[in-house]
């Protein structure tokens, strides 16, 4: 017998009719309800309302059409020679997509020119830096399957000092279209190298898995800057992209080398944040850049702005990290 029920048999005690002798047979007593009046709608009336609110004029909003990469704002200094950094993880969630849209934005607020190429069809750098999808007719997979010149898929100035070149789904199936096609590897070399000279940075963001697409950005960079999370699993899945590199290194790309390690989602006040970062930077050394990147709510609220870290939250932690990675970036050369 539980507490409740005590309670429950002592509430019906008080409540019961006293005791008395009840006929049988006798219908219990009914409660008669007063009958609401119902209400009935006027369908009269609601036509005529339908009829105003169509014919009240809404004031439509115009669609701005995307711009083309002949209507990009003259560069205001020299191009020196042009680094293509692919920021690669084949692991998800490690942060490539945010990096890659707040050092460009970082790099073009220093006065550096960059195209960010977006090589993932989720397609999170061009909604990040607040590209309407819906009104992409071409994308960096035509760019890959179609031989269109990349020229005609950049959108410039999406940022300041900063171009891309954006994704779609359509690039889901790249992966498998690429199989037959000649000198499938070299894709993403060939558009990308028209583009030298013309580019401080070009920072491709790779998608996660280490396919063909991945590929494509390991013969086209320079160096490889890979971010690593720092939680239990941060060194899980790196040697597997290391020996990858090695592999591209050997036949494909001879100058393919690592940039830099870029610590993500730090957080001071625990003890796994700090043991993965000693451990990352005594594997990696000089590698390692100075700054880690916190975890702040700021970063992950800026892509649903469509904002880069340095327009929404300019003074924030993460906004000051990334400037100074990119410090570190054009120090580095």
């Amino acid at each position: 017998m539980g507490f409740f029920d005590g309670l429950k048999r002592e509430n019906k005690q008080s409540h019961a009719p006293e005791a008395g002798p009840s006929p049988l047979n006798q219908e219990p007593e009914v409660t008669q309800r007063e009958e609401q009046p119902s209400i009935e709608p006027n369908i009269d009336e609601i036509e005529v309302t339908i009829r105003e609110r169509e014919s009240t004029p809404f004031e439509a909003v115009p669609v701005q059409p995307l711009k083309s990469y002949k209507d990009k704002a003259p560069v205001r200094h020299v191009i020196g020679h042009t680094k293509v950094i692919a920021i690669i993880n084949q692991k998800g969630g490690v942060g490539k997509s945010t990096t890659a849209i707040n050092l460009a934005a970082a790099l073009g607020e220093m006065g550096k020119q960059v195209l960010l190429v977006d090589l993932d069809h989720q397609g999170n750098c061009s909604s990040g830096l607040g590209v309407e999808k819906s009104l992409i007719q071409r994308c960096i997979y035509d760019v890959l399957l179609n031989d269109v010149p990349i020229e005609d898929v950049i959108i410039p100035d999406i940022a300041e000092g900063v171009d891309i070149a954006p994704a779609t789904i359509n690039l889901a199936g790249a992966e498998v279209e690429l199989v037959a096609e000649m000198a499938r590897e070299n894709r993403l070399k060939d558009a990308v190298g028209s583009m030298r000279g013309r580019y401080d940075f070009i920072l491709i963001d790779c998608p996660p898995s280490l396919g063909l697409l991945t590929v494509n950005a390991l013969v086209a960079a320079d160096k490889l800057l890979i971010p690593i999370q720092c939680e239990f699993y941060a060194l899980e899945g790196v040697t597997k992209l290391l020996e990858s590199m090695k592999r591209v290194k050997s036949r494909l790309n001879p100058t393919l080398d690592i940039y830099g390690i870029l610590l993500t989602m730090y957080d001071s006040r625990t003890t796994l944040s700090k043991q993965v970062v000693d451990e990352v930077r005594e594997y990696f050394g000089r590698l390692v850049f100075s700054t880690p990147i916190p975890r702040t709510v700021k970063l992950s609220e800026a892509p649903s702005f469509g904002q880069p870290i340095t327009q929404y939250d300019p003074k924030g932690r993460g906004s000051l990290a990334y400037i100074e990675i990119a410090k570190e970036v054009i120090s580095r050369g």
